[in-house]
């Protein structure tokens, strides 16, 4: 699954997870609940709804809404806070899916609206606008960040998935000992971003990836990048083609298409962008 999980004050463990993954993730965790009852979950999936605040000024905005320390120095990247957005409380989390610096806002539904316009009125000195679904698409496959059920899939581990700083062997936890052997066993495939040489159309899930006529991988994911001005796509290809450079083609409405390789999927937690493997 994809989620994210923050610890709060008074033993609290804040639990967010997509949408379309409530009921999976919700009856994974009642299943693996401890048996002396010391831990309890509660939904509030139907009292609770999320604002996200994003771009190179939200940060501004935020503390013109709040009475938080909203300086980098006290609010960092992965943090999380309890607060008061106008007058309305909040748990804000100092996370991104958008690429820019961001901030994820829960607030309790009867107070949605007052904080809405708080943030409203305080963006209006940074020329705030509102933005969509299709718009978030197209920066998070700029910024290479990974989407439950299209690229975070079954089929793949952690280790070629690229998301092996999550993963801590030292401890113990379900499916060790499986994911010890795959890789022990080596990289199947290995997610790497794409650019697509053409301009009027973008690839889609479930597109193949070749090198010359051998058939190579899948791609996951595939969107225009609208700041970035390239035609940008996440594919699982074999290990050996991996390397940044590397001249491959790609699907494109049935035909094949140049592409190069760009980057292998490898987040940097100092910099919160991808960077390309040394």
């Amino acid at each position: 699954c994809e989620a994210t999980i923050a610890t709060l004050d008074e033993g609290r463990v804040w639990y967010g997870s997509a949408a379309a993954s409530e009921i999976h993730d919700f009856e994974w965790l009642q299943g693996h609940l401890p048996e002396d009852g010391s831990i309890q979950i509660t939904s509030l999936t139907n009292d609770y709804t999320i604002l996200l605040l994003a771009g190179p000024q939200a940060r501004q905005v935020l503390q013109a809404a709040t009475r938080l320390d909203c300086s980098p120095q006290v609010f960092k990247w992965l943090d999380v806070k309890t607060g008061f957005v106008g007058i309305a409380p909040a748990t804000i989390m100092a996370v991104s899916y958008s690429g820019e610096e961001a901030f994820e806002i829960h607030l309790p539904n009867n107070q949605l609206y007052a904080a809405y316009l708080s943030l409203r009125k305080a963006g209006e000195a940074h020329n705030l606008k509102l933005f969509g679904a299709m718009a978030i698409e197209s920066m998070r496959m700029e910024k290479g960040y990974l989407h439950w059920k299209a690229d975070l899939i079954t089929e793949f581990n952690p280790y070629e998935t690229g998301l092996s700083r999550f993963v801590n062997m030292d401890k113990e936890f379900i499916g060790k000992d499986a994911l010890h052997h795959m890789v022990t066993s080596g990289l199947r495939k290995k997610l790497v971003s794409l650019v697509i040489d053409c301009d009027h159309a973008p690839s889609h899930g479930g597109a193949s990836v070749y090198q010359n006529d051998q058939l190579i991988g899948t791609v996951t994911s595939a969107d225009w990048g609208h700041r970035t001005g390239k035609n940008i796509a996440l594919a699982f290809i074999d290990p050996d083609f991996a390397a940044i450079g590397t001249a491959l083609s790609v699907d494109v409405l049935g035909i094949k298409t140049p592409a190069s390789v760009v980057s292998p999927v490898l987040f940097d937690p100092e910099n919160k962008r991808l960077k390309p493997q040394a």
